[in-house]
C-alpha cells in the first residue's frame, strides 16, 4: 500500500525587541546564565506583568505579511503545566483570543505556486533553557519572558521539501521585515511538526505525533523521513499510531516517545486575570501596515524583470536582505539619476545596466561565497557600494581581469583592505595600448608559429592557447577581449 504523509507546523519565532514580553529584562542572546532576569520573569509572589507594546506591534506586522486577519480585541491566557524550565508553573500565551488568524503563504515548489494555510498567529512567553550534564541538570531561565509568535499552520504539507520552502520562505519575509532575525542556530526560530500517514487517495487524517524544537532544516528532513517511515511500517505490521510528543535523536536518526500528546484542556487554559484584553483599532493596524517594505519575492520578481537578471543570481541577492541592500545601493551609485526613483531601480542605459548585471554577479558570487567561508554574519558585512560600483565599472569596461576582482573581494574579507587599494597597491589595472599588445601577439605568434598554423587550417580550439600565452607575457595585465580582437586579426594577416 502507498501512504500519504500529512503534515503541520507549529513555528515558535523570537520577536526583534530589545525586552522581554512582560518586562524590561534584555533579551540579548549569549549572556551570562541567569544574569538577564528578574522578579516579574521569574514568578516571583506579588509581581505583576506589564505588557511590552513593540511586541504587540512586531505581532500584528508578521500577521500583515502572513495575510491573517488581524483581531482588534485580543487576551492572553494561562497555561499551566509544571517543568523544571517554567518557575511560574504556567505559560502566558493565547487560545481563546489569539491576535491574528486565516493568512496564508504561497511558495513556490517544482510543481508550481503552492499555498500553505495559517491557521493562527499568537502571542507568548519563551521558557527557560534546561543543560543537561552527566551527573546534574542545569537551568538558566534568562530566557523566561523573552517574546515568541506562535505560526500555526493547516496540516497542508505533504514533503519535507515543501516543509524546507514555506520555512525558508517565512524565515525571510520575516527578517526582511525586522520582525525576527530568525537565527535557528540561536533558538529565534524553532519548529515542531505534527506529522501522520494516510493511505494515498484517503481524505481521512490518521493519528498525528509531534516531534518538538527542531532547529536545523537538516533535522526537520531528518526527523520527517524517520517519523513517517516508522508510522507506515507500524500500519503495515497492523499496529496503531499513538497520539504523543516525541523527540528526534540526531545520534540515531530515529524519533522516541517523550509523553502522551496533551490536549488543550490539559493545560487548564484560562484568561490571564493579570492582563488586560489588548484592544487594537484600525488606526494602529493602519500605520503599522505602512513600515511594511518590499518582500523579497517582489524583489526577485523586479530584478529579473527589470533588470534581466536570472533567476538563479536573483535568489541569491536577497538571501540575506544586507546583501539585497548592498546591491540595490551599488546600483544605485552605478547611475545615480538614471537609477533612483520612489520605487527602485529603472535602467535606462545598455552601459550601466551591464555595470549592475557585474555587481549582481560579483555579490552572488563572491560575495555570498565569502560569507560563508568566513563564517561572516551578513548583518555586519562592512563592504560599501562605492568599492563595489568601483570593481564592476573596471570590470565592464576591461580595465580588471575577474580575477584581479575576485582576489580584491578576497584581500577584503580577509584583512579588511578596501578593493581599491588592493587593486592599485599590486598594480592591476589594465592599460589599454593597442600598439603594446600588437607587439607582443606578433612575437607570440612568431615563437608559436605551427599553432597559428593549426588555427589558420581550422583548428579553432588552439586560440585559447595562443590567447594564454599572450596573457602570459602581459602577466595578465590585458583585456581578453581586446587580446582576442587583436589576435584573430594578426591570424587573419
Amino acid at each position: 500500500m502507498t501512504y500519504e504523509i500529512v503534515m503541520g507546523l507549529e513555528v515558535h519565532v523570537e520577536l526583534d525587541v530589545k525586552s522581554k514580553i512582560f518586562c524590561s529584562c534584555s533579551t540579548a542572546f549569549g549572556a551570562v546564565p541567569n544574569s538577564q532576569v528578574c522578579p516579574v520573569c521569574l514568578g516571583l509572589p506579588g509581581t505583576l506583568p506589564s505588557l511590552n507594546k513593540e511586541v504587540v506591534n512586531k505581532t500584528v506586522k508578521a500577521g500583515l505579511v502572513l495575510g491573517c486577519n488581524v483581531a482588534n480585541r485580543t487576551v492572553f491566557d494561562r497555561k499551566n503545566y509544571f517543568y523544571p524550565d517554567l518557575p511560574k508553573a504556567y505559560q502566558i500565551s493565547q487560545l481563546y483570543a489569539p491576535i491574528c488568524t486565516n493568512g496564508r503563504l504561497e511558495i513556490e515548489t517544482p510543481e508550481g505556486p503552492y499555498t500553505i494555510g495559517i491557521h493562527e498567529l499568537h502571542m507568548e512567553e519563551d521558557a527557560g533553557k534546561l543543560i543537561h550534564q552527566p551527573d546534574a541538570t542545569l537551568i538558566d531561565y534568562n530566557r523566561c519572558g523573552v517574546p515568541l509568535i506562535e505560526i500555526v499552520t493547516e496540516p497542508d504539507f505533504r514533503t519535507a521539501d515543501q516543509v524546507q520552502a514555506f520555512l525558508e520562505r517565512l524565515r525571510e519575509d520575516l527578517s526582511y521585515q525586522e520582525i525576527s532575525d530568525c537565527k535557528m542556530q540561536e533558538g529565534s526560530m524553532r519548529v515542531d511538526v505534527n506529522l501522520s500517514v494516510r493511505p494515498e487517495g484517503s481524505t481521512l487524517l490518521g493519528t498525528r505525533t509531534e516531534m518538538k524544537n527542531l532547529s536545523s532544516f537538516r533535522s526537520i528532513r531528518r526527523a520527517i523521513a524517520a517519523e513517517s517511515a516508522r508510522q507506515i511500517a507500524l500500519l503495515e505490521s497492523g499496529g496503531t499510531v499513538v497520539q504523543e510528543t516525541r523527540r528526534f535523536d540526531e545520534a540515531s536518526g530515529q524519533t522516541f516517545s517523550m509523553r502522551t500528546k496533551e490536549n488543550a484542556q490539559d493545560y487548564r487554559y484560562f484568561p490571564d486575570p493579570d492582563l488586560p484584553p489588548v484592544k487594537i483599532d484600525d488606526r494602529w493596524i493602519a500605520r503599522i501596515r505602512r513600515t511594511i517594505t518590499e518582500s523579497p519575492s517582489a524583489k526577485r520578481a523586479r530584478y529579473q524583470k527589470d533588470l534581466g537578471i536570472p533567476k538563479e543570481t536573483a535568489d541569491s541577492l536577497t538571501y540575506y536582505k544586507e546583501t539585497a541592500a548592498l546591491f540595490e545601493n551599488t546600483a544605485l551609485r552605478l547611475e545615480e539619476d538614471a537609477y533612483r526613483t520612489c520605487c527602485g531601480i529603472h535602467p535606462t542605459g545598455d552601459a550601466a545596466l551591464g555595470r549592475i548585471r557585474i555587481a549582481a554577479t560579483l555579490i552572488a558570487g563572491d560575495v555570498l561565497r565569502l560569507l560563508r567561508e568566513t563564517a561572516t554574519p551578513a548583518e555586519t558585512l562592512t563592504l560599501s557600494p562605492a568599492s563595489l560600483a568601483w570593481l564592476s565599472s573596471l570590470l565592464e569596461g576591461d580595465r580588471i581581469t575577474r580575477a584581479s576582482a575576485r582576489d580584491a573581494l578576497e584581500a577584503f574579507f580577509a584583512e579588511g583592505t578596501l578593493p581599491e587599494d588592493y587593486i592599485r597597491s599590486h598594480n592591476l589595472l589594465i592599460e589599454k595600448n593597442d600598439a603594446l599588445l600588437s607587439e607582443i601577439i606578433s612575437k607570440v605568434l612568431e615563437e608559436q608559429a605551427a599553432s597559428a598554423e593549426e588555427y589558420r587550417n581550422g583548428k579553432e580550439k588552439v586560440l585559447g592557447f595562443l590567447v594564454g600565452q599572450v596573457m602570459k607575457q602581459l602577466n595578465g595585465k590585458a583585456s581578453p577581449k581586446d587580446v582576442n580582437r587583436l589576435l584573430l586579426e594578426h591570424l587573419k594577416n
